[in-house]
Order: structure tokens, then C-alpha cells, then sequence
């Protein structure tokens, strides 16, 4: 360290590779906003960056040489501490080299003590890929990457060094560039402990530059294309304005390095994450004595850590519940309530164990599940391909008088394995004014199907699902997840293998299967020459619990359907038939009474009689879609079909009614004006049951 107390690194940039295409120019003279307060000796840098893989565009070595700085090529072999420079860049799209990855992992201490001890770290690597959270930040700060793009930029802190030294122009920085490239590619869709420098909207919820401080030094995460100006040749592929405009950045840049550096930087203000919308309540898995509530409160986790929830009965009995906003689950709270009654009305709260001013309790009810064996009347409604906007679907569900309701997938779209994304789009899903009003005071299962596993017709190869379901997990309050590593039923919110479960209302047990999460390359139980679909472990306890049930009517959901989609889809359990034989087979010799199956997915409504299959007449009931959009062609002709609709917005209704002997399961296709398309009544004797 030399008098002044600045040390002398230098910066490093994107590896040899990019430094051979870059063009050697002249520093150009820092514009009138850039800072003075830096000696004569240039910034060092050192850089790793990646070119656009879809344009190949390139350029931050470039542009913070002509910005005045020394540039060096990261040396990734090194500790950041011992890169010798004053900043360490990584430059937009990055991440999607092995290079990023491999070295914010392993060096991840090393770039914190390198911030601690005055460095600044910048990072323009955007997501676009599966996890976007910036990984080496210390505890104290975060910055999670979203999938959104935007074509404009807006100043917010305006009196900082970075964007006092932008033109403005109509109120937004950074214009005038080429279309090939979105200004903003992703932008941070949550943070805490940073200030918002920039923003692609006016809300300032959509930040594209953030600081964070830490110890001596800076770290700054942008999604923002700013370096991206050149092609590999070295030619310019934005106008001449644009690629000014990025030089005036990394100008700024410089003096606000050696400012860091000085100790003289302005101090960082954090900008508080505002308070988002609630989304809940949802009354999850409901049973004869227990209940699962769950609530994203949308306030600040640290000011209100502990939510309480209140369950009351019409005679005056009440319990209180206390838990934990879940950070981990996306700022969630789960309720487990004990020691209800069975067949009972009750009405609950969730508010803060603390007061919040201003904040009005969330309010929903329920009714619990009738005794086992108790002659009972249980209206339950199912239905898959969910809308998520405004929709009376979710209005004529209630007015029809479903008591409890089967999401079976596609609920909602979220084709994207980003956890941010599938987070942001279960949240919009659930806060649909109607849907919200159905699932406050109707208990609620959900399994998925592709849309809401990842995108269209994938498998258990999709390589985000750990992220679907994580955000699944997050946002549902089943009695159970699929299972843990070691097998074991998962009842907790944590990491595990597929989200298949299971629960009785009455007269009616679900089994909600999951034929996406395992269904890979391993060998079948059924047929070891080919692929499974369920897995052991699911089909073990799919063995087990239809053994051990003694509900009159069983209903085996699937999202996708169980005979062939008729198109070149594969997506379907005509591609596992050796599975869903075994299945079947297995209901036979059991001689398991009041099977039946459900599935959706194919956007047209079905109900197929198989005849005899399992000892008695096995139907399967399709009920697709909620939403608006309908497929004709894959309501394909089939030997077994009674009778079928490709009619918008259908649920399917089911009654299953014990106080009469024998017991009836009335199916019922209903759209949402009220209007009937099909129905098929059968009696638990139709269903294999004793006369």
C-alpha cells in the first residue's frame, strides 16, 4: 500500500480468449460526471466474461480500458484475494461458462475478503438458468436473479456515482440501444441489504443495479447488457450513443473503485424490500381432527418473525398456533392445528404475534372431514389446466357446493425450472380474487403435471425440477411431499423426491400420484428393461395404502392420462402400459373394491368404461380444462369411451353419498355457467363391493 492509501491493482477480465478479440484504443476522458478524487495511477481490473450466446456479443475487457482502467484476465487458478487488482468483474451472461460457476463456488470466502478488505465486485452475469441467486454474497446481503427481460432502465438513486453519470433521456438511461439485446436481461426479484441504483420499473421492485456493502468494500449485481457492444471480431454491434453510454458507466466506475478503495465512497443506504401483496390463506390438507394453514403474509420476516394462528368453533372453543415465517419457503408460514372435531365447521385468522399496524388479519374457514364411518355426504370437486386471472370458474366451484377440491395439475403454467419464476407465478396464481376466495374456506390438495413440473411433455430428466418443486412445496399445504433421500413419507417443506400423497374426506380416499418426478432412466419395477415411471418407492407405498384402505370409493389421480394422448406426445400412460398394468393387476388380485381413476392434462373432458379389468368396471374420469383454451384432436376415439366434451372452463363434481344403501359416487361435468355435460352414477355394488 503506497502513501495515499490506495493500493495499486489491477482488474481482471474474461479470460484469454476474450482478451485476443478485444480492440486496443485509447482511454477515452472521463465524462463530466466521473470522479476526480482518484490519483493518476489507473484502476486495475481483472475479468472473466463470456460472450451473448445467442448474439455472441461481448465487451467488458474493452470498455474498461477505454474507461481508464488496467485490465487483466481473472486468473482462476487464484484466490480474488490474490488477483492484485482493485475490482473484479464478471461480465454479463457468464454464467453460462463453466468458468463463473466453478470459480464463485470454490472462491466464494476469497471474493468476500476481497470486497472486506476495499475491493468492489461487480457482476453482470443474468441468470437464465436454473437458480439464480448470487452465490458468494455474505449472509448479511442477497440478490435473486428473475427471468423477466425489459427494454428500459430508470434511474432511482440519481445522486449516486453510477447513474448521475448516465444521460438521461425521456426519463430513462441507457437508450438508444440495438434490439437484438434487451437492456435488462432478468432483472433481482428480491434483496436484502442492498440499495437500488437502478430499476426497470417504476415501482423500483425490479432492481437492475444493486450495491451492497461489506466490510471495506462493494459488491454491485446488475442484470443490466451494458457491456455488451462488441462482436468477436472486435466491430461495434451497438450505435455510437449506446457504446458512450457504457463508457460513461465504466468511467464512473473507475472513480467510484478508487473512491471504495480511498475509503471515500458515500455510505450505503439499503433499500427496504417493500411489502408485498398477502397471498392466503389457504386451507391445505384438512382431516377429521387436524388441519394445515398456510399464508405468505408479504411483511418483513425479520420486523414480524412469528405469525399466530387462531382456529375457532361455533360454541366458543378456540386454540392458538405460533410459527415461523418460513425465509427458506419464500417468506411462508404453515400452520398444523390439532384437536378438532370431525364433520365441524371452524374459522381461523393468521396475523402477527406482534401487532403490525394497518395490517388486517387473513381469514378463512373449514370444515373438518367426517369419521371414517360415519354415513356421510361429501361433495368434492377436481379439476386441472388452471387460469391464472380473473375467472368464475373457482365462483361456480363454490356455488355448486364443493366441500373440498383436487387440483390435478397444470395449476398454474409455470414452464420454467427458476425457482424465482415458479415462486412469482404460484404466487399470481393463488391471488386470483376467486381462487383466493375458494381456497380460504375450502380445503385444497394439488399434484402437478407438466406445465407446473416444467415445460410441455417433459420428464424426470428436466433439469430445473428441484426448483419446481421446491416453489411447490412452497406455496401448498398437503399432508405430505413425496418422500425423503432415505425413502421415509415426507410431511415437512424441505427438499425430497417427488410430491405424490394422499388423504380421505368421508367416504372418498385420493390417491394424488406423481408420475413425473421418476420418471427417468432407471430400470421399471414392473419390467426392468425399461424405464420407470413411479419408482419403487412411490409404488411400494401406493401398494400399502390402497391395502390399507377402507374407504368406499378410491380415486387413483394422475395429471396426465391414462391411455394414450393420440398425438406424438408421450407424456401419457400408454408409454408406462407395463406399469399401469401392474397397477391394475395389483387391484385384482388384492381384489381392492371402489377403484376408479382421474386424470386431465388434454384440455377435453372424458369418462371411459373399461369393463372388468379389475374384477369389476373400471372408469376413468378426465376432467380438463378450468381454463379457457380447449384441444379437440386430443379428444381421440377410444373403445372404452361413454362419453366425452371439449368444452372451456369444466370441473368435475363428485358426490359420494354413504347414508343410502348401497353407497352411490355420482361424477358430474359441470362448466362454469352451471351447465351439466355428461354425468355417470354408480353404486359402491358397481364398484366391487359386497351386495
Amino acid at each position: 500500500m503506497n502513501q495515499d492509501g490506495i493500493h495499486r491493482r489491477s482488474f481482471l477480465v474474461g479470460g484469454a480468449a476474450a482478451l485476443t478479440t478485444a480492440v486496443a484504443t485509447t482511454a477515452l476522458a472521463s465524462p463530466a460526471h466521473a470522479d476526480t478524487t482518484a490519483t493518476a495511477s489507473p484502476p486495475r481490473a481483472a475479468v472473466l466474461e463470456y460472450p451473448d450466446q445467442w448474439t455472441r456479443a461481448t465487451g467488458l475487457a474493452e470498455l474498461l480500458r477505454r474507461a481508464g482502467f488496467t485490465v487483466v484476465p481473472l486468473d482462476t487458478a487464484k484466490a480474488a484475494t490474490a488477483q492484485g487488482v482493485d475490482l473484479i468483474a464478471f461480465g454479463g451472461f457468464t454464467n453460462n461458462g463453466t468458468a463463473y460457476p466453478a470459480y464463485v463456488a470454490s472462491q466464494a470466502a476469497s471474493l468476500r475478503d476481497f470486497a472486506a478488505t476495499g475491493g468492489t465486485v461487480l457482476d453482470l452475469a443474468q441468470s437464465d438458468q436454473y437458480g439464480a441467486a448470487v452465490p458468494y454474497l455474505p449472509s448479511a446481503l442477497a440478490a435473486v436473479r428473475t427471468d423477466a427481460d425489459y427494454d428500459t432502465v430508470l434511474p432511482v438513486a440519481v445522486d449516486h456515482p453510477l447513474v448521475a453519470a448516465l444521460p438521461v433521456v425521456g426519463g430513462k438511461v441507457l437508450t438508444g440501444r440495438a434490439s437484438g439485446i434487451r437492456v435488462s436481461w432478468e432483472t433481482v426479484g428480491s434483496w436484502r441489504s442492498m440499495r437500488v441504483l437502478l430499476a426497470c420499473t417504476t415501482s423500483g421492485t425490479t432492481p437492475a443495479l444493486l450495491e451492497g456493502a461489506y466490510g471495506a468494500g462493494r459488491f454491485l449485481v446488475t442484470s443490466l447488457t451494458v457491456d455488451k457492444c462488441f462482436d468477436s471480431a472486435g466491430a461495434a454491434i451497438q450505435p455510437a450513443a449506446a457504446v458512450q453510454d457504457s463508457v460513461a458507466f465504466f468511467t464512473a466506475l473507475a472513480g467510484y473503485v478508487a473512491r471504495v478503495r480511498a475509503g471515500t465512497a458515500p455510505a450505503v443506504m439499503p433499500t427496504p424490500m417493500p411489502a408485498q401483496a398477502p397471498v392466503g390463506p389457504l386451507v391445505g390438507h384438512v382431516d377429521t381432527t387436524t388441519a394445515r394453514l398456510w399464508a405468505r403474509p408479504g411483511l418483513d420476516p425479520v420486523a414480524y418473525p412469528t405469525w399466530r394462528c387462531t382456529v375457532r368453533r361455533a360454541d366458543g372453543w378456540t386454540t392458538t398456533v405460533d410459527v415461523p415465517v418460513s425465509t427458506a419457503n419464500d417468506n411462508t408460514v404453515l400452520a398444523d392445528v390439532a384437536g378438532l372435531r370431525a364433520a365441524t365447521r371452524y374459522g381461523f385468522t393468521i396475523a402477527p404475534a406482534v401487532a403490525a399496524p394497518g395490517f388486517t388479519p387473513l381469514a378463512g374457514s373449514f370444515t373438518t372431514s367426517p369419521a371414517a364411518g360415519a354415513a356421510a355426504v361429501v361433495t368434492m370437486g377436481l379439476g386441472s389446466c388452471a387460469p391464472s386471472d380473473p375467472n368464475r370458474v373457482w365462483t361456480r366451484i363454490a356455488a355448486e357446493g364443493c366441500d373440498s377440491f383436487v387440483m390435478l395439475g397444470d395449476n398454474p403454467y409455470i414452464d420454467s425450472g427458476d425457482l424465482a419464476v415458479a415462486r412469482a407465478k404460484h404466487r399470481t396464481f393463488l391471488a386470483q380474487p376467486e381462487l383466493a376466495a375458494l381456497i380460504a374456506t375450502t380445503p385444497t390438495w394439488f399434484t402437478w403435471d407438466d406445465h407446473d413440473f416444467g415445460t410441455n411433455g417433459v420428464n424426470g430428466s428436466f433439469g430445473g425440477k428441484a426448483n419446481t418443486r421446491a416453489a411447490f412445496v412452497d406455496y401448498r399445504a398437503n399432508a405430505s411431499f413425496g418422500h425423503a433421500a432415505d425413502g421415509t413419507r415426507l410431511t415437512t417443506r424441505t427438499a425430497g423426491q417427488g410430491v405424490y400423497t394422499s388423504f380421505r374426506r368421508g367416504p372418498i380416499e385420493v390417491f394424488l400420484l406423481d408420475p413425473r418426478w421418476f420418471s427417468t432412466t432407471a430400470p421399471s419395477f414392473a419390467d426392468p428393461t425399461r424405464t420407470t415411471c413411479l419408482g419403487q418407492v412411490q409404488w411400494d407405498w401406493l401398494r400399502a395404502a390402497l391395502r390399507a384402505s377402507t374407504a368406499p370409493f378410491k380415486a387413483v389421480a394422475s395429471g396426465m392420462i391414462w391411455d394414450d394422448k393420440g398425438n406424438a406426445e408421450t407424456d401419457d400412460w400408454a408409454t408406462y402400459q407395463y406399469e399401469k398394468d401392474a397397477l391394475l393387476d395389483f387391484l385384482a388380485a388384492e381384489r381392492i373394491p371402489g377403484c376408479f381413476l382421474v386424470s386431465g392434462d388434454i384440455h377435453s373432458s372424458q369418462a371411459l368404461d373399461y369393463g372388468p379389468r379389475i374384477g369389476y368396471d373400471l372408469w376413468q374420469f378426465v376432467v380438463s380444462p378450468l381454463h379457457g383454451s380447449t384441444i379437440s384432436g386430443l379428444n381421440a376415439g377410444n373403445p372404452a369411451l361413454v362419453a366425452s366434451a371439449v368444452e372451456p372452463y369444466t370441473f368435475l363434481k363428485l358426490v359420494a353419498d354413504t347414508t343410502v344403501s348401497p353407497a352411490t359416487l355420482t361424477a358430474t361435468w359441470i362448466n362454469r355457467d352451471g351447465k351439466r355435460l355428461f354425468e355417470v352414477h354408480r353404486t359402491a355394488t358397481d364398484l366391487g363391493h359386497p351386495a
